[in-house]
């Protein structure tokens, strides 16, 4: 070989070598997907920043958050995620059912970690032990189980409520998923009826017409949407009057008056076990979904003062927090 021939080819070698490094060197990107706005949502963002540094991944040298917000406009979703495929993202965390659906229409490629109500009886997975595709995650609900549960606290801390408004997502209340419901809210002598939300503007007109329906009480359930609207649903109950349950902790520290579910913090602390094995080379479709186990009932007392509420002793006992 040439002396010439053989400098270009250390050359070459050097410059293959030191690109690999540089490869292997760049941080992983997390595409992260949130319904509503920024400053709506922190415990996904939090709990898998947590679970990441307790994994040992370094934010800014293993890993980074590419963070897309939708603004509470659904609409938007499908060009989130076609920016996040461009920018050839490792994987995708979503909170939510609808995040999830859009992640999925636009990828099938990107592993996709996901916390919705059901995973399984949404279609996001073939099967619990097996998913197959490229979703995985936690289901943070068991069918109606917390639907039911929701309504119970409700008629056990206030007995005489009967008539309920229940608001829910679109992509979660199925007719089926509503008659069940219906049924077992009978067995407590509740009355639910329905209004559901697809987007900002749609959670506006659902209050109005709750405000008409004047019910004597109010389930909020399990929703990203919901959630990134708390505050005026909080505030629309506060200024009625109206006792209600919400289905997620996050409505607590802005005053909703009682919620009962699992922690999303924890959850995404626990689901970066999964983003962790995904990035060392783990594929979706053999991580088996989670369920989650652990969920606690927390009353905000200062909220339920201000309303001219009473909660039972028997409640207070049994929640895990009491607000002050």
């Amino acid at each position: 070989m040439r002396r010439r021939e053989f400098i270009a080819l250390v050359s070459t070698l050097v410059a293959s070598s030191n690109s690999l490094r540089a490869q292997e060197s760049r941080p992983a990107r997390l595409g992260y997907i949130w319904i509503g706005s920024k400053d709506s949502e922190h415990s996904t963002r939090d709990g898998i920043r947590q679970g990441m540094r307790d994994l040992g991944f370094a934010e800014g040298r293993d890993f980074v958050l590419e963070e897309r917000y939708a603004d509470s406009q659904t609409d938007r979703l499908p060009k989130i995620v076609a920016e996040l495929v461009n920018l050839r993202v490792n994987l995708i965390l979503c909170p939510g059912n609808q995040v999830t659906r859009a992640a999925m229409e636009g990828t099938s490629v990107i592993p996709i970690v996901a916390t919705t109500p059901d995973l399984l009886e949404s279609h996001f997975v073939a099967s619990l032990a097996r998913p197959g595709g490229n979703v995985t995650g936690m289901s943070l609900t068991a069918g109606t189980t917390l639907s039911e549960k929701w309504l119970e606290i409700l008629k056990e801390t206030f007995p005489n409520v009967v008539s309920v408004a229940v608001l829910a997502s679109t992509t979660s209340a199925s007719n089926a998923y509503i008659d069940r419901v219906r049924k077992a809210a009978s067995s407590v002598g509740i009355k639910p009826q329905y209004f559901t939300v697809a987007d900002a503007d749609s959670v506006d007109s659902a209050l109005r017409a709750i405000a008409k329906m004047n019910p004597d009480g109010l389930v909020i359930e399990s929703d990203a949407l919901l959630v990134s609207n708390r505050s005026k649903i909080i505030a629309f109950a506060a200024e009625r009057r109206l006792p209600a349950v919400y289905g997620n902790l996050d409505y607590m520290p802005d005053g909703g008056l009682m919620a009962y579910y699992t922690s999303i913090f924890d959850t995404w602390v626990q689901l970066a076990k999964y983003v962790g094995r995904i990035l060392k080379g783990a594929k979706p479709s053999e991580l088996p979904v989670q369920q989650a186990t652990k969920f606690e009932l927390v009353v905000n007392l200062k909220t339920a003062k201000a309303a001219g509420f009473t909660i039972p002793e028997a409640i207070l006992l049994r929640a895990d927090k009491v607000i002050e």
